[in-house]
């Protein structure tokens, strides 16, 4: 559905945004184009997403092998005649010519066996799912791949277990002052101040055990010193390391705490003197399937199977019936109970494979939720393309005019836009492999040098991974934008952005910037219809509903990229960070415009709030 085929009014109504750039995330959340044929023979008419693996002669419909399976489980429908389609079985039928149909069997040993029938692959060749699965070119091979690269930085979501641990590591750092005695000028030596505080932490994480579960403090206690534990040390920083990278709303306060920490652990002096450092890489789904050779391969298969791509899809709410939402998620909830029949063993239980399944699905949720608000953002610049809008609603900006430090006419500050919410997008796509790449660049044990930058004394060091893919991020921008307005220049280790840890900062306050803009936007429709006053307001102040949307988009699209923010003019500007800081500054200055009432009747209440991060 391209824009040019929607009316204005559907645009700034609609909570659908179109897949336009082939997404990742995009493609896995199970929804079709409005090109596709509804009624395609090559697809399931159930789900309308997947190819066909069964035709049912009884009920005369194509169905994919989940859906087939969940409809013909039992009932009449559990004895129909149908006929398996697939690489290994194009011409072959079951149940036809008067023979009796196969139907479905009831323990779970048996349904194993059927489904990998059903998929065409052998017990004897699960090992080699992988050269055998991804031979072709077709979308679900792609999506395979995609799927395949994603889980080497993937996370693995906590266990009930590891919440625990997570519990007292959080404890333990609201009481730590770590920062307040490390990252200050002092003569005494610093190795001995970063020694002293990193053992204040271990005694308090021992007395937290103790506290909590006698059985594990005993065990540590009876361990004289703490690089006896230096495992379980480890484990439990790396648990609060991987709960922050899919939860980035949370531990605000301790978060830097613990990563100075862990690089302070990581420095040759300090690992002499405490035998041991703090530092683990996160556990992520890859290596969680692969950390058992004795497996030989079979549980990381699961990641080339097809029924993969519906276990761990997004299901969105837009544009879907109740029926559908609910059909959407049975069929998610059957395709993990299948795989998880199909790929557990004795090195990976039920619950394992159901956890891995369920990380991935965290990730694909937390991409989409917090990338359509960008990409709606993008459909509704592309009003501003129209001339009768952009006569009445120009987005134009002038240097030193209500705080602007950029230059430009309205085709210049819309390409402009474009850029910026393409670049936003692209990195929140990339936000967790950002996470991943941090960790290398933080964690590497290197030496870093503590400076004034302006906001007080912070530790500056060079983030190479960080850069190389923020440098591929800007070429993949330039290959989806006309023309490149402003400067392409990335501020990393320098006082702009000190290290790793504040560009990951910076950029996760992008969907906490665009949400409300975005669930305002939406809401606004629905005050309307309830309340005829406020639609009278609105007619005389704006002239109708669409033109106070157009007001607000306008104000935003023109001074949330006006290159303000920064704490001298010669600063900020349109640089890759500078957009970031204008965008800010722009929230910061929400209050005083006109439509600030607008905002807060939508139950508007911030830009630093929880709403909008996957939880």
């Amino acid at each position: 559905m391209s824009s040019s085929k929607r009316s204005l009014k559907e645009i700034l109504d609609s909570e659908y945004v179109e897949e336009s750039d082939g997404d990742r995330e995009g493609m896995l959340d199970g929804e079709l184009s409005d090109d596709e044929d509804m009624n395609d023979p090559n697809m399931c008419n159930e789900c309308k997403d997947m190819a066909t693996g069964m035709i049912c002669n009884d009920c005369e419909e194509n169905f994919c092998v989940v859906c087939f399976e969940m409809l013909h489980r039992g009932g009449k429908r559990r004895g129909h005649e149908y006929v398996k389609v697939g690489e290994d079985a194009h011409n072959e039928s079951h149940g036809s010519n008067g023979a009796k149909s196969e139907s479905l069997p009831e323990n779970e040993e048996d349904q194993r066996k059927l489904i990998e029938s059903l998929n065409g692959v052998k017990e004897k060749d699960e090992v080699k799912i992988q050269s055998t699965t991804l031979g072709t070119n077709s979308i679900d091979d792609k999506l395979l791949a995609i799927l395949n690269k994603n889980a080497y930085f993937v996370p693995m979501r906590l266990t009930p277990d590891e919440r625990h641990l997570l519990r007292l590591l959080e404890a333990a750092l609201q009481v730590s002052e770590y920062t307040d005695r490390v990252d200050i000028l002092s003569y005494k030596s610093k190795a001995k101040r970063i020694v002293e505080q990193l053992k204040e932490v271990c005694s308090v994480l021992s007395g937290l055990v103790v506290a909590s579960d006698m059985k594990i403090g005993k065990k540590l206690l009876e361990m004289k010193n703490f690089s006896d534990n230096a495992k379980w040390f480890q484990d439990i920083f790396e648990v609060g390391r991987r709960y922050k990278i899919m939860n980035p709303e949370r531990m605000r306060d301790t978060y830097g705490k613990l990563c100075y920490m862990v690089m302070d652990s990581r420095l040759p002096q300090i690992e002499d003197h405490m035998e041991f450092h703090l530092f683990k890489p996160i556990k992520t789904v890859h290596s969680f399937l692969s950390s058992k050779p004795e497996d030989q391969g079979k549980a990381l298969g699961m990641l080339n199977d097809k029924m993969a791509l519906i276990a761990t899809s997004s299901i969105t709410p837009a544009g879907k019936t109740r029926n559908q939402i609910n059909r959407l998620i049975k069929q998610k909830e059957t395709a993990i109970e299948n795989l998880a029949s199909k790929y557990h063993s004795k090195y990976y239980s039920k619950e394992d494979i159901r956890q891995a399944l369920y990380s991935i699905g965290d990730y694909n949720a937390y991409i989409n939720i917090n990338r359509r608000p960008i990409m709606r953002m993008l459909e509704r610049l592309e009003l501003f393309r129209h001339q009768d809008v952009a006569e009445k609603y120009s987005i134009g900006i002038q240097y030193g005019r209500n705080g602007s430090r950029l230059t430009h006419d309205h085709e210049r500050q819309w390409h402009y836009v474009q850029q910026s919410l393409t670049l936003w997008s692209i990195i929140q796509r990339e936000m967790v492999h950002l996470w991943y790449l941090a960790d290398i660049d933080l964690f590497d044990g290197t030496q870093y040098r503590l400076a004034s930058t302006g906001h007080g004394l912070n530790r500056i060091k060079t983030c190479p991974a960080i850069y190389k893919e923020m440098h591929k991020i800007i070429t993949e921008c330039r290959s989806k934008t006309k023309s490149w307005v402003g400067s392409s220049v990335v501020h990393l280790g320098d006082d702009a952005v000190p290290n790793a840890l504040f560009f990951l900062d910076k950029y996760t306050q992008v969907p906490s910037i665009l949400i409300p803009f975005d669930q305002t936007l939406m809401k606004i429709n629905e005050l309307v219809q309830n309340d005829e006053l406020l639609l009278e307001y609105i007619n005389k102040e704006y002239g109708s509903v669409e033109d106070l949307k157009l007001t607000i988009l306008q104000d935003a699209f023109a001074h949330m990229f006006d290159g303000s923010g920064a704490d001298n003019f010669y600063m900020s500007g349109s640089c890759i960070d500078g957009r970031l800081t204008s965008a800010w500054n722009h929230c910061n200055e929400i209050a005083k415009k006109k439509y600030y009432n607008i905002f807060l009747l939508t139950s508007f209440t911030g830009f630093n709030g929880s709403e909008g991060f996957s939880s």
